[in-house]
């Protein structure tokens, strides 16, 4: 059956048919669903009831998975439901319980729910996240997408032109602080150090330019830091507007896969008291800032 991409949107998002995601896939399917990305930024595959060691060797034909030692969690390793590989966001407990309202990992996970791109605050971020629905909730759990080429293509000459020379630094402290998350211990402090990242970013196939925005952007080089966050503030808000956004209802069975360099994402509310199991994989992408004069890592 040849592979079928069906728009989503009428700027982006595809629905794929005529793939079975648990079997290996020939270079042409490969070639396929890359293109689809390239074009889409955000891919649903419907009906594909994965296992973890089937959607690890399904990521696999698209790169490399991300491989760090700095974490991008605050769960130890002894106190994690899966295996390696796969991101469990689910909101369970190691046991399979449903994480108390209380637990210091569900605070963190509620910073999920503010626009972001997946590891921006990584030194290389990630290239495509791969999201497996294994339950969902009754209500709510949706997860929206924007397209953050066609947000740069909407700004003005001007807009575009000072975008394109601004340099921000992301991590996990902004995106935390923006929740009232402030209980970092020294060492999650230093893991979080902040990483600089261009605020466009041109794709590596298709030219196109995007705005590179996250939750987790907090400052930009060389302004004062309440200019820099109203500015990105104003700038998410821009990127969000509904014509910009994707916003997938989840079914079981779901494998939604996007590209980190062309849009932001977020998770929604869902219903208390229910299981939200989601789990996902992530590709190492390319560094967004050359390696030039220490732009990689905050001073």
């Amino acid at each position: 059956m040849p592979i079928t991409i069906r728009p989503l949107t009428a700027v982006f998002a595809g629905e794929v048919s005529g793939v079975d995601c648990r079997r290996p896939l020939d270079r042409d399917a490969v070639a396929a669903i890359e293109a689809g990305m390239d074009r889409c930024a955000v891919l649903v595959f419907r009906d594909q009831p994965l296992t973890d060691e089937e959607q690890l060797a399904f990521t696999r034909h698209f790169g490399e998975l991300e491989n760090y030692v700095t974490p991008g969690h605050i769960r130890q390793r002894q106190e994690q439901r899966l295996g390696p590989g796969i991101a469990d966001f689910s909101n369970l407990d190691k046991d399979g319980n449903i994480m108390s309202a209380e637990d210091r990992v569900w605070f963190f996970k509620l910073g999920d729910r503010l626009w972001h791109s997946d590891s921006s605050f990584r030194p290389v971020p990630a290239k495509y996240s791969l999201l497996s629905g294994r339950v969902i909730p009754s209500w709510g759990a949706d997860t929206e997408f924007a397209d953050m080429r066609a947000a740069y293509d909407a700004l003005d000459e001007r807009g575009k032109e000072e975008a394109e020379a601004l340099v921000c630094e992301h991590s996990l402290i902004y995106s935390r602080e923006a929740i009232g998350f402030t209980d970092l211990s020294p060492e999650e402090c230093a893991a979080f150090r902040p990483v600089r990242q261009p605020l466009v970013r041109k794709h590596p196939v298709t030219g196109r330019k995007s705005l590179f925005l996250a939750s987790h952007a907090g400052a930009i080089v060389g302004w004062t830091v309440p200019e820099a966050r109203m500015f990105l503030r104003d700038l998410v808000e821009h990127a969000t507007q509904r014509e910009f956004v994707y916003r997938h209802k989840w079914r079981k069975g779901d494998l939604v896969m996007w590209d980190n360099r062309q849009t932001m994402h977020r998770a929604r509310r869902f219903a208390q008291g229910e299981v939200r199991d989601v789990r996902r994989t992530t590709l190492g992408g390319e560094a967004a800032i050359p390696a030039r004069a220490g732009l990689g890592q905050a001073a």
